[in-house]
């Protein structure tokens, strides 16, 4: 009979199909609703047939004690309270949060020396490399030459108006001489002053042929040798030299925009590296602001505890945990099934000196890792049928295995 219903569906829809290919685009809706109704339909004549089934097989068990269909063969399980916890899974990766990309301050330069290898350990200021800097020592000494030209006629010039002043004191000469020689101090005094501005920019420009480092961490990448230039970035992109801090690293994963309301921060989290062998607890301490236009994401980051053996760019599952309920009762999700009714699952009854199985309706809330959660319609102690649960229909007397 479930053949024959399966192959009247069957039939059902393709004849649908080929009535909707010479259809508008505005009749498929009201199609879909038609095929809708008559699933339906087909769903009761099913729900109609079974409880005929289950008529005739109590009849049977009636006729003949004996019969093979008089009784099922089922397992049970007795259900106990327990906290119930639901998690977000995430593939995020470990990052860094202190990574430096070095570059020169000024210009791009020849490398002269190098004065670290890959996975040294270097401090905040640290010289790494030093750049070609004979253009800029010469600018520093041209700079410094003229300072002192301008320095020693500084000194000329103010002692020619001090002798001025003292003579016109003496009413010898004019006021204009003490006039002119003010002037001229006035003017080198100002030439001096933007020519040392000058020693202290060129010195700038020497400093930094220096290369330190901005953070204190591992070379974790060294893309350059003596004699090439050095601009921060290489030809293909990738940074010359990169600096990690492994003591302050994260995780970072894009959350998908339908889980806004669910994931805030402060939420636990569970990071789980394959490589390390074991997992992380953490607190949610970053939620992004905004929506990825093209990921429909935000960001959602927690701090990692220091490990060797974590390293920017891993792979890790982010466990959220958005959702938990002390002393629920749960069940294993497959036991559940669904009718026109709604969510049920079977149990155990006592019926005199025969156990028999009873459909209860329950109120299923959240689910996880194969358990739900059920928020009605079970309690503590009762007892459900874990297998065999397929074959059985309510009021069904049936064994239990051992």
């Amino acid at each position: 009979m479930k053949k024959i219903l399966n192959g009247t569906l069957a039939i059902s829809f393709l004849l649908l199909l080929a009535a909707c290919g010479g259809t508008a685009a505005k009749d498929q809706k009201g199609e879909l609703g038609d095929l809708k109704v008559k699933l339906e339909k087909k769903k009761k004549e099913k729900n109609t047939l079974d409880a005929e089934v289950r008529e005739l097989e109590e009849k049977i068990a009636k006729a003949d004690p004996s019969s093979a269909q008089a009784q099922k063969l089922v397992a049970v399980d007795t259900l106990r309270t327990s906290d119930f916890v639901h998690f977000i899974e995430l593939q995020g990766k470990v990052d860094a949060d202190n990574v430096a990309y070095v570059a020169p301050s000024g210009a791009p330069g020849i490398v002269r020396a190098i004065y670290v290898k890959e996975g040294s350990r270097v401090g905040k200021g640290q010289t790494i490399l030093k750049l070609d800097d004979a253009l800029q020592r010469q600018g520093v000494i041209a700079a410094q030459q003229n300072a002192g030209v301008l320095k020693a006629r500084l000194a000329q010039a103010q002692t020619i108006y001090e002798r001025y002043q003292n003579l016109w004191k003496q009413n010898i000469g004019t006021e204009m001489n003490v006039i002119n020689a003010k002037a001229e101090v006035d003017a080198l005094q100002s030439q001096l002053r933007a020519a040392q501005s000058q020693v202290s920019a060129a010195q700038e420009q020497l400093n930094y042929t220096t290369v330190r480092a901005q953070i204190s961490g591992i070379v974790d990448q060294l893309n350059v040798k003596v004699g090439e230039i050095f601009s921060g970035a290489g030809g293909n992109g990738m940074p010359q030299i990169l600096i990690v801090n492994n003591n302050s690293l994260k995780v970072v994963s894009d959350v998908p925009e339908n889980y806004i309301s669910r994931v805030k921060k402060g939420d636990s989290v569970e990071v789980v590296i394959s490589e390390t062998g074991r997992p992380y607890r953490s607190v949610i301490n970053l939620v992004g602001a905004s929506i990825d236009p093209t990921k429909r994401s935000f960001i959602a980051e927690a701090k990692l505890a220091s490990d060797p053996l974590l390293k920017p760019n891993q792979l890790a599952k982010m466990k959220i945990l958005d959702y938990k309920a002390r002393g629920v009762v749960t069940v294993p999700v497959n036991v559940i099934q669904t009718d026109e009714k709604g969510k049920y699952v079977f149990v155990i009854e006592k019926a005199g000196e025969k156990v028999v199985v009873r459909k209860k309706i329950v109120n299923v809330g959240e689910t996880y890792n194969g358990v739900s959660e059920i928020k009605g319609g079970l309690n503590g102690g009762d007892v459900i049928v874990s297998e065999g649960y397929q074959t059985v229909y309510d009021g069904q007397s049936v064994l239990i295995s051992k």
